[in-house]
């Protein structure tokens, strides 16, 4: 009886476990990403991704101040576009034609039926007929020419909207009316030029502790030359969506009939993985809870000692030289002292 308790608590133990890690498994993590609203694989997300902390560096000193500081700024989007692709094909253009009108209208009256506010707009991508080989049997020879059997059009349908429970509706609208190809979904955020000023407060007020800092140490900041570089980032959240392969891949049901183990497909899973915070020194609404906009400023200043200016050594007071005397002798015999000035 021992023996079974302890194997269940083992199990139980090693259940729980697996429940805390996940289906994700770095060792079968499949970095090839096909999604509609991805546009490429992984995006910027290679240079910001997950990395894990570096081994202690010894430090060494030098005169050279430098201050690098990074900034993230996590902001819900304010406004969406969808983009979905069409393709209708016809027997002549005003079939063709006819027929997208149709599809397009169904997704319109739809989502105004449900109260939807978005917008809606068509980029033309092509319009262009549709040839097969037709033969022409004569007597002495045979001929092949193109001739036009249909015409295929091409559009891709924009639907602009500001909540995220509004891509439901468009996701079920687009599917009565058999629009399936999801190109990808655009992430806007207004006042762009507010958030941006308010991480240049923040990473001033940075710079200023910095500097505080520095003074407390014995450093004079009024003494140094400073060199500066800075730059801004945007990231939506297409650009950091990754993908992996359950971990589970055999068919219990063969276990069950006691059959020999089939291998199943692993469906390819996507997740959303942010910027990560470590190495940043300011991090505005950090607890997300769905993909958001990140907006980023890094800014580094480098202080150089000013070079010592030598100063002149002064020159040394001119030598009065004193007024020469003249001794004039009368025949009488009085002596006359009399000074000639030198000018």
């Amino acid at each position: 009886m021992k023996k079974v308790i302890t194997s269940i608590l083992m199990c139980t133990a090693l259940v729980m476990n697996a429940q805390h890690m996940g289906n994700f498994n770095s060792k079968v993590a499949d970095m090839d990403i096909s999604r509609a609203n991805i546009a490429t694989s992984m995006g910027n997300g290679a240079a910001y991704g997950n990395q894990y902390a570096q081994q202690y560096v010894n430090l060494q000193p030098s005169n050279v101040l430098q201050i690098k500081l990074r900034s993230l700024y996590n902001v819900d989007a304010t406004d969406y576009t969808a983009v979905f692709n069409i393709v209708q094909v016809g027997k002549t253009a005003e079939e063709t034609t006819k027929l997208m009108n149709d599809k397009i209208e169904i997704v319109k009256q739809d989502l105004k039926s449900k109260g939807f506010q978005g917008q809606f707009s068509l980029d033309m991508i092509s319009f262009v007929p549709q040839y097969e080989i037709e033969v022409t049997k004569k007597l002495f020879s045979k001929t092949y020419t193109e001739v036009p059997v249909g015409f295929e059009l091409q559009q891709n349908l924009l639907i602009s909207y500001k909540k995220d429970s509004d891509f439901q509706k468009i996701l079920t609208a687009c599917g009565k009316a058999e629009v399936y190809n999801l190109v990808k979904v655009d992430y806007y955020v207004k006042n762009l030029e507010a958030i941006y000023e308010d991480l240049q407060n923040k990473l001033l007020a940075e710079v200023a502790k910095k500097k505080a800092y520095y003074e407390k140490l014995g450093f004079k900041m009024e003494d140094y030359n400073v060199m500066m570089a800075d730059k801004k980032y945007y990231h939506t959240p297409k650009d950091f969506y990754k993908s992996y392969l359950a971990a589970e891949n055999i068919s219990m049901e063969s276990l069950k009939n006691q059959k020999n183990v089939t291998s199943v497909r692993k469906p390819t899973s996507y997740y959303y993985d942010p910027i990560p915070y470590n190495g940043y020194d300011i991090v505005v609404n950090a607890a997300i809870t769905k993909p958001v906009i990140q907006l980023g400023m890094d800014l580094s200043l480098q202080y150089n000692l000013k070079p010592i200016e030598i100063k002149p050594e002064p020159k040394p007071a001119p030598v009065k030289t004193p007024d020469p005397k003249v001794y004039v002798v009368s025949p009488n015999g009085p002596i006359d002292i009399k000074q000639i000035p030198n000018n």
